[in-house]
Parts: C-alpha cells; structure tokens; sequence
C-alpha cells in the first residue's frame, strides 16, 4: 500500500451542503433559514433553556433541599476488597492506592460492610459503618478511626 492509495472508508465522509448556490440546490436564496425572524439573522440564537420569554421551567420549579457546596465526600470500599491482604496487614488508604484498588483518596475513607472478612487485619479509614466495624472485628481485626 502506498500513500496515494489511501483512502477512508466508503460512507464515512460526506461533503457539506452548500447554502446559497441557487434556487436548483434546494438551499439556495434564504439558504434553509427561512423568510426574516430571529433565527434568519446571524448570530440569530437564543441560549439554552430559553422559553420565548415564557417563565423558564428550571425558575418555574421551587428549589428543593440543600446542597453543600463545601462538602468532602469520603470515598467508599467494601469489605470483600479487603480479602486482597495478608493475616496482619495495616490497612489505609496509601495501602488501598498502593495494591491499586483506589486510584485517589482525596478526602478520607469509609468502610462498609458489603462482603465477608476472611483475614486479620488492622483497617485505618475516617469512618466505618456499624456492621463493618462488627464484621472486622468478628473476624478477629482491629478498626482505628483516623
């Protein structure tokens, strides 16, 4: 094969229309816009949402709840990725992100208690749900909130 005999593929390119080359086109003379009005002129848009003046849903909608803006969410693992350490390991989040189960860890850690615990081990997270925390310690681990 050679460069000149590159080509793509059949049907993956189309040429564009082209407004404005005669009545014959189809799109000729007001080039598919239509006679006069707000959306014939250049530059004719509205923005998103835009309701001809109309009260927009999204303002006609009563806000609901609360959402803190400042929040840290903690990031969330199960007890079934603990199994992945030996008898004795000190579990953290550089732990986690060193075996490559999380990729970042930005804000803390919680466990939770989905999965069984099969190994003896010691897990540091920011918190723990209340069946995690027993099922660690059924196992015969140890939880420290860091």
């Amino acid at each position: 094969m050679k460069l000149h005999e590159l080509a793509p593929v059949v049907g993956s390119t189309q040429v564009g229309k082209r407004k404005g080359r005669g009545v014959g086109t189809g799109n000729g003379k007001t080039g598919g816009r239509g006679h006069k009005g707000q959306h014939a002129r250049s530059g004719g848009k509205t923005r998103i949402g835009f309701e001809g003046g109309q009260m927009p849903l999204v303002r006609r909608i009563p806000k609901r709840g609360f959402n803190n803006i400042f929040a840290k969410p903690l990031t969330a693992i199960n007890l079934t990725v603990l199994n992945r350490f030996e008898d004795g390991a000190v579990v953290d989040a550089a732990a986690l992100i060193e075996k490559g189960i999380l990729s970042d860890c930005p804000y803390g850690l919680k466990v939770l208690a989905n999965g069984t615990l099969t190994k003896k081990i010691t897990v540091k997270a920011a918190a723990f749900s209340e069946s995690a925390k027993e099922k660690i310690e059924q196992a015969g681990g140890k939880t420290e909130v860091v």
